[in-house]
């Protein structure tokens, strides 16, 4: 893998990481396409995960240490029995529901090799159908999200199970996560910006684990990478996602988010064409 390979998949990975139309998808079309699947195309998956994860922290760090220190306090009241859950304040109650958001991710994990053959190998019909999939969730939430009034803080642990469920789902290639996280908590009734909130730091721990589970395996294989296309990647995958992040915060709040909705059909189909072409020899990519 060069550098330039690097970069623009740094690049690739910053837009679509937090824009709603699957980065995993996206990354395994690039990969496809330009002949590095593999283990090393994995790796470099992962890294550039770790990559567009600091800019999250970056991002939502006011939130964060918050949270962070909400976390201590909740911690200490647990220690010593005055932990109540009908007086959580809404940082509390959004620490318990992010929490109760991971739990489904067990069940699917229990999947993960099919995953990770779905998201590795030559066949791209799959992620074509996951587009699909991933344009008629986004709909959806659009239609039924316009007088939205609950925030991230009143969550209930019917709705973080609902969001947590859809974001397993996303493990498929080509079904975005902060797409699916954001479309469901919508669907729940929340804000459009507290959804979006509640997305992107659900997503820390759950990136976070599945990038040192994920290197764990990668080393264990013994595929020999060049770190200097990682590393420039992830860079490029921090930058490019921190504006990322800003744009799809103005998109969401100003009732543009059925552009990602339009963008993941019409790919979805464009792809599922291109794998069928691919299967019946008429083209060869």
């Amino acid at each position: 893998m060069t550098i330039f390979e690097g970069i623009l998949q740094g690049i690739l990975q910053g837009i679509t990481e937090f824009l709603p139309v699957s980065s995993s998808g996206h990354l395994s079309l690039f990969q496809h396409f330009f002949g590095l699947s593999g283990e090393s195309s994995v790796l470099m998956t992962i890294v550039l995960h770790l990559g567009t994860l600091v800019a999250v922290f970056i991002a939502f760090w006011d939130k964060i240490k918050e949270l962070i220190v909400e976390a201590f306090r909740m911690i200490g009241d647990i220690f010593t029995g005055k932990f109540r859950w009908k007086t959580m304040n809404p940082n509390r109650r959004m620490i318990v529901m992010i929490i109760i958001s991971i739990l489904p991710l067990f069940i699917f994990y229990i999947f993960r090799d099919i995953f990770a053959t779905l998201a590795s190998d030559e066949d791209i019909i799959v992620e074509g159908v996951c587009f699909l999939y991933t344009s008629v969730l986004l709909f959806m939430s659009i239609h039924y999200s316009k007088h939205n009034t609950k925030l991230a803080g009143e969550t209930t642990v019917s709705s973080a199970l609902f969001i947590g469920f859809f974001q397993g789902v996303a493990l498929l290639p080509g079904v975005s996560r902060s797409g699916s996280t954001i479309a469901a908590a919508m669907l729940t009734g929340m804000k459009r910006d507290e959804a979006v909130n509640y997305s992107f730091i659900l997503g820390i721990p759950v990136i976070l684990a599945g990038a040192v589970t994920e290197i764990g395996g990668a080393s264990q294989s013994g595929v020999e990478v060049d770190i200097l296309p990682l590393a420039v990647g992830a860079i490029v995958a921090a930058v490019v996602g921190y504006l990322s992040i800003k744009l799809i915060k103005y998109l969401v709040v100003s009732d543009k988010f059925k552009i990602f909705a339009y963008y993941t059909g019409i790919l979805g189909i464009v792809v599922i064409g291109l794998g069928v072409a691919e299967r019946l020899k008429i083209i060869n990519i």
